[in-house]
């Protein structure tokens, strides 16, 4: 079924500019990595592809993704300044890029981002008005926007784990709006991705993070137009 558009595909976002592909959606995907790494970032290696390869720096692209990474809003004056505020928070970063992945979409961005010996690996697509598409996570495939509360939960590949872990967020009243699974391999670590329209209880979240099978439990919401 194809993508539908919404008013942001038209309009924009509030935001910083000059435009919403190159800050906005920048900015975005960068909190993304910031949240699903949990903890401040000491470094970071971002590379950016394809039309990103080619005016990232005159479009402030390379700003956008460091102040999403510093947990900026799309709106935050301080997104211009973001080279300066990185180095006031001891953030070290480098940047690349790669002009001809024929296969990745025009406006992607891959974001290494390290906290010791923490380290995530977020691949982003922008796609206009401010709307991106994560499709990597940890080198599992993905495929969410960031609009929902999404929950991001790393699990040994079990039988009977979807069913289990469907049953156990609707009987708190958690609406599903969708679920994916991917996984490494049989038998192998699998990632799953519920979105859905509200965030668990806390009880509920203990309860799974506790589960001897489930590696860990991440969240992901507030990430604003």
């Amino acid at each position: 079924m194809a993508e539908q558009s919404s008013v942001f595909d038209m309009i924009g976002p509030v935001m910083i500019g000059p435009s919403s592909s190159h800050t906005a959606g920048v900015v975005r995907i960068g909190r993304v990595a910031r949240k699903i790494l949990g903890i401040h970032p000491e470094t970071a290696e971002i590379t950016f592809y394809n039309s990103f390869a080619r005016t990232y720096e005159g479009h402030g692209s390379d700003r956008a993704i460091i102040a999403g990474l510093l947990d900026f809003k799309t709106d935050d004056v301080r997104i211009k300044m973001a080279f300066d505020e990185a180095e006031k928070a001891n953030f070290e970063f480098k940047f690349r890029s790669i002009g001809n992945a024929s296969t990745m979409h025009p406006n992607t961005v891959k974001v290494l981002v390290k906290n010791g010996e923490r380290e995530v690996e977020v691949i982003g697509e922008s796609r206009g008005g401010g709307v991106i598409k994560i499709t990597e996570v940890n080198g599992f495939s993905v495929g969410f926007n960031a609009n929902l509360t999404t929950m991001i939960l790393l699990a040994d590949d079990r039988k009977g784990a979807i069913a289990f872990i469907a049953t156990v967020l609707a009987n708190d009243e958690c609406n599903i709006a969708s679920m994916s699974v991917n996984r490494k391999g049989k038998n192998d670590r699998a990632c799953h991705v519920i979105e859905m329209d509200s965030k668990p209880p806390s009880v509920t979240i203990d309860y799974l993070k506790h589960l001897d099978w489930i590696r860990e439990v991440i969240f992901i919401q507030d990430i604003d137009f």
